[in-house]
């Protein structure tokens, strides 16, 4: 199994792919935090350096990381190498852990980073002119970024084992992400939408109000995380079961 990890390492931080997508999350929501901060310094919306952080999370850094998790299986399916990797490692659901150890601890570490530096710059802009944010709101925050970032990077994984490609992958977490969430909205059904992955992971953030949804989750902030991770183990199920069914 160590061996196995450190193979998956290797070929993680290896590829250019991985680097652009990890630049390009910190990039844009470090970037969301700044300008939130600043549009509220100079008169805008009243937010919390928590709402700029979970707003640059939610629209822009969330969908760096689908890209990253999903490339770590579907790329090995384009290329052909996944019948290597199967050859070496045998038990195919040990691909699958080797994948999870590398990919879950980099994407929560990525993900607090990224939010412990988004709030760090938006206080400061926000400050006197915004909502204040506290020390364990903050910590909360980035905390929970790093959580949630984990968690969905393990989703996106089961859901590229199980469709294999790259475009159908990313399409389908999008859509459970952004836009069935915004249908089911639209339908009246507003305490389902915070059952979503999405949603759940951006409630975990906040003790409050969602800046995104704009209304209290009907559950504590604490069981967010467990949500995201109800639908993460069930994608790796998913992907685990036709992994062992089908041929490389």
């Amino acid at each position: 199994m160590n061996a196995a990890i450190h193979a998956e390492w290797t070929k993680f931080h290896s590829v250019r792919s991985t680097w652009w997508s990890v630049v390009t999350a910190a990039l844009l929501m470090i970037g969301y935090a700044g300008l939130a901060g600043l549009t509220v310094r100079l008169g805008g919306e009243q937010l919390s350096a928590q709402d700029a952080v979970i707003g640059g999370t939610f629209y822009l850094g969330q969908f760096a990381v689908v890209t990253l998790a999903t490339l770590v299986v579907t790329s090995e399916y384009a290329t052909g190498a996944i019948r290597s990797t199967l050859q070496w490692v045998p038990r195919r659901g040990g691909v699958l852990l080797a994948k999870a150890a590398v990919l879950a601890p980099v994407s929560f570490a990525l993900g607090a980073l990224c939010a412990a530096i988004g709030v760090g710059i938006a206080i400061p802009l926000i400050s006197g002119a915004g909502v204040p944010t506290s020390f364990g709101g903050a910590l909360q925050t980035t905390l929970a970024t790093g959580g949630y970032f984990a968690l969905l990077s393990l989703f996106c994984l089961g859901v590229g084992t199980a469709l294999r490609s790259t475009a159908g992958s990313i399409t389908v977490v999008t859509l459970l992400l952004l836009m069935v969430p915004i249908l089911i909205g639209g339908l009246g059904l507003h305490d389902v939408v915070h059952f979503f992955p999405g949603m759940a992971g951006t409630n975990a953030m906040t003790s409050g109000t969602s800046p995104i949804v704009g209304s209290p989750a009907p559950y504590p902030p604490w069981l967010g995380l467990p949500i995201c991770a109800v639908w993460s183990a069930a994608a790796l199920h998913l992907g685990h079961t036709l992994l062992r069914r089908r041929d490389a």
